[in-house]
């Protein structure tokens, strides 16, 4: 089978990013299922492959993806030549790293809106840098939408079996309950389908979450189950959807994890977000360090693939060479995976 072409953004160049993905793509195992192209900057990935350890490491710059190389020992750089890495400061906010990142993810859209890769994966950018910069994004997803022209799509969250999907992401609390509409509950569940059904998961279960404490508890508790959320899994449910619920939020995700549902329907971000870094995020006590930041970011209803890692720029720990990449390599695990389905959906084995 084809091994598809993975992007990767190298995400902040003052963050935790470079450091991560040479990491990664140290393993070889990553050239067996893909062939992995960075977007970023070569001499900022010089810099990280000392502070990581991996000297051996040959960077290997290019201006063209054809000119990639694609093999273990080798990591290809599609170099922009954007930031010096004698002087720009690591671990702090800056308007030259933020246009840096920004630069990287708009690349990495354009190289798929075009087909010349098969799918991207993201290392985390700085919000505050980005807009610094004068790109007025909330997140990578808002970007990916706009330069894919795109109006229906949705956050999904993974960790193993655990995965969730929003109804809304950033906004305000108060702005995200007054998102929670049929019509948008609804195509949450048709996207939540149609994703476990790219992931290779023939027969579905969608569990659609509650906005109210005890899913509002017969309208004691509020009406948008009763108004708004029953009445988008009914709709789905007459489209062939195997979509349950309302679940009361504070039980959905400990059956999800169970094995109950393979997607999880969440009223709005912190809803979703909260238990499935619960479940990743794991820190060492006594290391002070983290043991696992595991889960992934996917952006559903685009036209290309985009998955990201689960965390921030961590400027805390950038320079350092001890951040953690399990989210990056299960990033391009997922990215892999979604990138293969798409590909043979045009034919292309």
């Amino acid at each position: 089978m084809k091994k598809p072409i993975l992007g990767i953004t190298m995400g902040d160049p003052a963050s935790i990013g470079p450091e991560i993905t040479v990491k990664a793509l140290s393993r070889s195992e990553v050239y067996d299922s893909c062939r992995p192209i960075v977007i970023g900057d070569a001499c900022m990935m010089e810099k990280a492959k000392a502070l990581v350890g991996h000297e051996d490491i040959v960077i290997h710059p290019v201006q063209d993806v054809k000119d990639a190389l694609f093999t273990p020992g080798t990591i290809d750089v599609y170099d922009m030549k954007l930031v010096n890495a004698d002087t720009l400061p690591i671990g702090q906010v800056s308007v030259e790293a933020g246009e840096a990142a920004f630069q990287y993810v708009k690349k990495v859209i354009e190289l798929a809106n075009a087909d010349i890769i098969d799918g991207t994966v993201t290392n985390a950018f700085n919000k505050e840098a980005i807009n610094l910069a004068g790109h007025h994004y909330s997140g990578h997803t808002e970007v990916y939408a706009h330069y894919t022209n795109t109006k229906k799509y949705t956050m999904m969250l993974a960790h193993r079996n655990m995965r969730v999907v929003h109804v809304s992401t950033h906004v305000s609390l108060r702005e995200a309950c007054d998102r929670v509409k049929k019509a948008r509950v609804l195509e949450v569940i048709q996207i939540a389908n149609q994703a476990c059904l790219d992931l290779g998961i023939e027969h579905p279960t969608i569990g659609v979450a509650g906005l109210n404490p005890h899913s509002g508890e017969n309208g004691l508790f509020g009406r948008e189950e009763i108004d708004e959320i029953i009445p988008a899994i009914e709709a789905a449910k007459a489209q062939g959807i195997n979509a349950e619920g309302p679940v009361p939020p504070d039980t959905i995700f400990s059956k999800a994890r169970g094995g109950w549902y393979d997607m999880v329907v969440a009223m709005y971000h912190d809803q979703g977000h909260i238990p499935l870094k619960v479940v990743g995020f794991v820190y060492n006590h006594e290391r002070k360090m983290w043991d696992a930041v595991e889960g992934v970011n996917i952006t559903l209803g685009l036209p290309i693939v985009r998955v990201s890692v689960d965390h921030g720029t961590a400027f805390d720990q950038a320079g350092k060479g001890v951040a953690n990449e399990l989210s990056l390599l299960n990033s391009i695990d997922y990215a892999v995976r979604l990138s293969l389905s798409r590909l043979a959906k045009k034919g292309i084995q």
